[in-house]
């Protein structure tokens, strides 16, 4: 069996410099998104822009999961990681000769989209197919533990930097992190994948795509978990969206205000994601999804109806809502690794991003449009009220509620 201790601990040298890479990320992200809204000043284009770098992962991601179950996944991985690092390297180029435009950013954004598109499947693949089921539940907290921790860090670096120095230094540390992930990536021994001639000469994309779509079938309420996700996704897409905007323009905060308020949702998601190493298994995983997404926008709400300047009250709501993310998350992603078997990972892993996703390029279109309208915090409380009333209805008026993923095997 090539899954064991070893293929644990070759997959978490491989995962601890992925966060590298991935703080990075952030920190390029936090300054990009600060100087888009500075520049523009306009919920608008900051709706563009997200919209801009939703579309790529949106429209790719499915044939790119079929992809990762065919190629090397590890070679996948180099690829993407590369061509992200060289595509910072110009745009930092563009900020240094003082030439950087609007339209240079959305397309620097559309690019790096393109590479996340193969790199997040991809990455999800790999980890059943080194992980022992048994440690999946324990390993996917461990993930999402020090990718909060991470994702604390990263806007406190990035508004720090800000403060210091221009952007065009800062846009550097995504390439050293780059070099710094890519140590461990090239040491990553992965096991052969499975995959007969019949299957490489004679299926083509749509058909492992489908095939995809009927092992999600075969896992009682997976779709309709999905579909909910999906649409609860759309509606809190705006406070995504148009946070640096809700925070520095309508609050009248700061970057640094606005990595604080970030920084607490995601100590919140740290703290979420250390539940699991206490509570190794899950009862009721039905009734802890619906409850959490109920949760979620209780917090939702609390930040829409924040008086001016009253960072408390947002802080309190955006800790709710980064408490119950991870809770969610890891419960969903422990029934798809337990109940997919390990040569399909790629294609549901990329469906099930597919279908997430669709919610995002959808809620970034009603934060543009919709705000310029009636006021990002009167939307955002509309949007948190209809989140409520979508989980609610499902669980109460549907047999979703009785499925039972504790006694299920793979299919």
């Amino acid at each position: 069996d090539t899954v064991n201790q070893k293929s644990l601990r070759n997959y978490m040298n491989f995962w601890f410099g992925q966060l590298f890479s991935l703080l990075g990320s952030l920190v390029v992200y936090f300054v990009i998104f600060v100087w888009i809204t500075d520049v523009t000043k306009s919920p608008l284009m900051l709706s563009l822009a997200s919209l801009i770098n939703l579309i790529p992962l949106l429209i790719i991601t499915p044939f790119a999961g079929v992809i990762s179950d065919r190629l090397n996944r590890k070679m996948i991985i180099i690829v993407v990681d590369s061509l992200q690092a060289c595509l910072t390297i110009i745009l930092t180029i563009f900020f240094i000769l003082d030439s950087a435009e609007i339209w240079i950013v959305f397309i620097f954004l559309g690019f790096r989209s393109i590479c996340q598109a193969f790199h997040q499947p991809t990455v999800m693949a790999i980890l059943p197919s080194m992980v022992p089921q048994d440690k999946l539940g324990r390993v996917n907290g461990i993930r999402y533990l020090f990718i909060g921790i991470i994702q604390f860090i990263g806007p406190a670096v990035g508004a720090t930097l800000l403060f210091f120095i221009e952007i065009k230094y800062i846009l550097w540390i995504d390439v050293i992190t780059f070099f710094i992930a890519l140590v461990p990536l090239l040491t990553l021994k992965l096991p052969p994948l499975q995959i007969s001639k019949d299957h490489v000469e004679r299926k083509s994309f749509v058909k492992d795509f489908k095939e995809g779509i009927m092992v999600m079938k075969n896992v009682p309420g997976l779709l309709t978990i999905m579909i909910i996700a999906m649409l609860l996704t759309m509606l809190t897409q705006p406070l995504m969206v148009l946070a640096i905007f809700f925070i520095k323009y309508i609050h009248g905060g700061d970057n640094f205000a606005l990595a604080i308020i970030q920084m607490i949702m995601q100590g919140g998601m740290i703290l979420g994601a250390l539940i699991p190493f206490f509570k190794k298994r899950w009862k009721n995983k039905m009734r802890i999804l619906f409850i959490g997404m109920i949760v979620i926008n209780i917090g939702y709400l609390m930040y829409a109806l924040a008086p001016i300047g009253f960072y408390p009250l947002i802080g309190a709501g955006a800790f709710i809502m980064g408490f119950t993310i991870p809770v969610i998350n890891i419960i969903v992603m422990t029934v798809v690794q337990t109940t997919v078997p390990h040569n399909k990972m790629g294609r549901v892993s990329s469906i099930l991003s597919t279908l997430m996703m669709i919610g995002s390029p959808l809620g970034a279109i009603l934060a543009g449009t919709l705000s310029e309208i009636i006021g990002v915090s009167f939307l955002y409380l509309i949007c948190a009220i209809l989140g409520i009333i979508i989980a609610i209805i499902p669980y109460f008026f549907t047999n979703i509620r009785h499925i039972d993923y504790d006694n299920m095997e793979k299919i």
